[in-house]
């Protein structure tokens, strides 16, 4: 039986098929923030980089949040997402609870105020592009797995485990590739 298709939209999570070998997204969860005609973006929510916030960006003083890998493009600028559009504006919906971008110079003021919380808000480095038409043909070739996400599982899950944890909620035909081996001609 064939399993049920799931269209790529604002929202939706791409998970890579375990022999998508790509540095950025092999074993990656791409959040999609937008998918049209145009093109499609997105970030990858499961690679936390070893540096914190603070390490990278000097107004963020004290704020140990991690960063995250979000992606290949614009790799030398900030992205965020958050929960918290009552204080932050100009954010856009992405899903039921969670916003894209926002006021960074508002986001500066709550945190050197101590008004955010590290659990409130994600940063990521760089983010996950397509052009027209890019990422259905990448769905077609079977390289990702759309499926869809909630809050909870897109900000308070634990990221490292992200990829497993999602096929394996997708069902036995997907829960054998958590065990895929890194390097398959090894094997």
């Amino acid at each position: 039986m064939e399993p049920l298709r799931i269209d790529p939209l604002a929202g939706r999570i791409l998970i890579s098929v375990p022999f998508l070998q790509d540095f950025y997204f092999k074993k990656s969860v791409v959040l999609l923030a937008d998918h049209s005609s145009e093109g499609s973006f997105g970030i990858i929510i499961n690679k936390p980089v070893d540096v914190k916030l603070s390490d990278i960006a000097a107004e963020f003083e004290g704020f140990e949040a991690p960063v995250f890998l979000g992606g290949p493009v614009k790799t030398d600028s900030l992205f965020f997402i958050h929960t918290r559009p009552d204080l932050i504006d100009q954010g856009v919906p992405i899903l039921d609870g969670l916003y894209w971008g926002g006021n960074i110079e508002t986001v500066r003021d709550l945190i050197k105020d101590h008004k955010l919380e590290e659990t409130e808000i994600r940063f990521f480095v760089g983010y996950s592009g397509w052009t027209a038409h890019q990422l259905d043909r990448e769905l077609e070739e079977k390289s990702w797995v759309v499926s869809l996400t909630d809050l909870k599982q897109v900000i308070k899950s634990n990221p490292v485990d992200l990829w497993g944890q999602t096929l394996k909620k997708l069902g036995r035909e997907f829960s054998f590739w958590v065990n895929y081996p890194a390097d398959p001609s090894l094997n």
